[in-house]
């Protein structure tokens, strides 16, 4: 059962994966290894992950990427190619998790807004109807903030393998749920804690980060 700390997705316990192979060029330095409160980017990102689902978390990294210290119960894999986007990081992370869990929460490591509140109500859509929780703030998608099933991972490997990069076309090869605005924010603790849905801002350049 799901607690005020942990969440599971409805088929058990949720894993996470947070994705921080980006080349990061308008940031011009590691994302990831950005200062945040005392902390950093992917430190926060993963930590909190960590403390809201109840299965695995895994950092999905380009390969030989250094890495800043992450929370002790966080994993670090590696693509196994560099520069393919976040299609090969989605494959490869739901792909380290398949055995372990049945739904992930996937997201980027440049959400310094993102609340365990959202993290549960995307997880939360994601029942025996659908492979994907796809929500859509402000009109637009946020592919890296979404909830996924690991049994996904040989489905995207395969679209990697044949140069098919965009995250639009998995889309086309899954059941997904699109949930806007509305949707998201019937959660009345999701409303209360965070009603502009900041959890999906993301930091791109550097005066996004000041």
């Amino acid at each position: 059962m799901s607690t005020d700390s942990t969440v599971t997705g409805g088929d058990g316990p949720a894993a996470g994966v947070v994705l921080v192979g980006g080349r990061s060029s308008r940031m011009g330095e590691s994302k990831a290894a950005l200062e945040w409160h005392g902390s950093t980017l992917v430190r926060r990102t993963a930590g909190l992950l960590a403390r809201t689902v109840d299965g695995p978390v895994v950092v999905v990294r380009a390969p030989g990427q250094p890495l800043p210290e992450l929370p002790a119960r966080v994993e670090v894999v590696d693509d196994p190619a560099e520069g393919l986007g976040p299609m090969q990081g989605i494959a490869t992370g739901l792909a380290a998790l398949s055995d372990r869990a049945l739904v992930a929460f996937v997201c980027s490591t440049d959400l310094p807004f993102l609340h365990p509140a959202y993290i549960r109500r995307v997880l939360a859509a994601l029942d025996a109807d659908v492979d994907v929780v796809l929500p859509h703030v402000n009109g637009h998608r946020q592919p890296l903030a979404t909830a996924y099933r690991t049994a996904l991972a040989p489905v995207v490997a395969g679209l990697v393998a044949h140069g098919q990069l965009k995250l639009a076309m998995l889309f086309d090869h899954c059941r997904v749920r699109r949930i806007d605005d509305a949707a998201l924010l019937t959660d009345p603790r999701l409303h209360a804690l965070d009603p502009a849905l900041d959890s999906v801002l993301n930091v791109n350049e550097p005066d996004d980060y000041r």
